[in-house]
């Protein structure tokens, strides 16, 4: 009997030690899957680098995320600009720029006004340019281009859960289209409460892979309430997502989680990015040939400069 409860003793030590390292890791080494280069920003001395036309204008306000997407010496944004109101229509206008800093703009913008179009986010695969956005009422939606500039819509994304159903009915935003291995993926968000993820072979019907978020508010203040997506990168054999959260206060802020399997992440220990008090969210990295840049985009577009790096 005393070598039984001697030995059962030892057992339960063995499993709570178990237990801890498989927790630990998550916890004491989180500050290590997170290089400088990615979570260090140094603003733009002058900033802001491209704002909204104003009054008079298509363009009176920009209107949440936009994308910056760099081929070779090119910088191509599109932004959502509306005329200030809620209710306004929320258009599509695109810029190009040399050095990311300094913009033209299209002449004929908006580029896009035949439907709602709104924080969106675009891939250029096989010679396409692929926007996926939200459209009216927060849903999202597919347009595609050869030149980025005209766009044709082909309709809302079909989402469905696990078993085939369609998710349930209600706004489905913040869309983030991720390609590999010949298979789509799709982040989006329901009412900024969590970030779900679906795949899809060709791009009509969207499957998620579990029906629960699989990121998730909080724990910390500072994102505590609000959640959505803005963007996947991968780097050093591991995916990044550059997301924007929200707490008790009105301010949403930029931040980071990490994952080797884009369904289980870790939170940037220190989140959030940029102070909280400058509210500025939708950030999205671009890496410039030297260095990551991380792009703020809610209502006027920041840039922030990480240390000198290889690229992704």
């Amino acid at each position: 009997m005393k070598w039984f409860l001697q030995t059962s003793a030892y057992l339960v030590v063995v499993v709570l030690l178990v237990g801890w390292s498989d927790r630990a890791p998550a916890q004491s080494n989180a500050q290590e899957l997170f290089s400088p280069e990615l979570v260090r920003f140094t603003p733009y001395r002058h900033n802001p680098v491209f704002t909204a036309t104003g009054p008079g204008h298509w363009d009176v306000r920009i209107r949440e995320r936009g994308w910056i997407l760099r081929q070779g010496n090119i910088y191509h944004l599109w932004f959502t600009g509306y005329d200030g109101t809620r209710p306004g229509r929320k258009m599509l206008g695109y810029a190009i720029s040399t050095d990311g800093l300094h913009w033209t703009r299209f002449p004929d913008n908006p580029t896009y006004s035949q439907h709602w179009v709104e924080d969106m986010m675009v891939v250029h695969h096989q010679g396409t340019f692929y926007m996926v956005a939200e459209g009216l009422n927060d849903r999202a939606q597919l347009l595609r281009s050869r030149d980025g500039i005209h766009w044709e819509r082909l309709g809302r994304l079909d989402v469905r859960l696990r078993g085939g159903k369609p998710i349930p009915p209600g706004p489905y935003g913040t869309p983030v289209l991720w390609r590999e291995k010949d298979r789509w993926y799709l982040f989006y968000e329901r009412r900024d409460l969590g970030v779900w993820l679906a795949t899809s072979r060709d791009m009509k019907v969207w499957t998620n892979v579990q029906d629960e978020p699989v990121l998730k508010p909080g724990p910390a203040e500072h994102e505590a309430r609000l959640i959505a997506l803005n963007q996947i990168i991968k780097y050093r054999g591991r995916y990044y997502a550059y997301y924007h959260g929200r707490g008790r206060e009105p301010q949403w802020c930029t931040c980071v989680a990490t994952s080797t399997d884009l369904r289980h992440w870790v939170k940037y220990p220190g989140n959030p990015l940029l102070p909280l008090q400058e509210n500025k969210s939708s950030g999205i990295l671009v890496y410039d040939g030297r260095q990551f840049r991380l792009y703020t985009m809610h209502d006027q577009v920041h840039v922030h400069f990480g240390p000198p790096c290889p690229g992704p």
